[in-house]
């Protein structure tokens, strides 16, 4: 499964909107929309901020990128 698919799939499972995610990450709105449209690829840094507010570790999302 790719980062962008992934990442939608855990945010929606854990019933958290976009707005929310963008508000406890600090992370645009748009940019989240873009990088769960495969828009853009996220930042490591930006991988890591997503994946504290999610609770997931890290490297499950970095093994969909390499």
């Amino acid at each position: 499964m790719r980062i962008e698919m992934l990442l939608k799939q855990i945010r929606e499972e854990r019933n958290m909107s976009l707005q929310k995610l963008s508000n406890m990450t600090g992370i645009s709105k748009g940019h989240l929309s873009r990088i769960e449209n495969g828009e853009t690829m996220p930042t490591i840094l930006t991988i890591e901020r997503i994946a504290i507010v999610l609770k997931i570790d890290s490297k499950k999302l970095y093994k969909t990128i390499i």
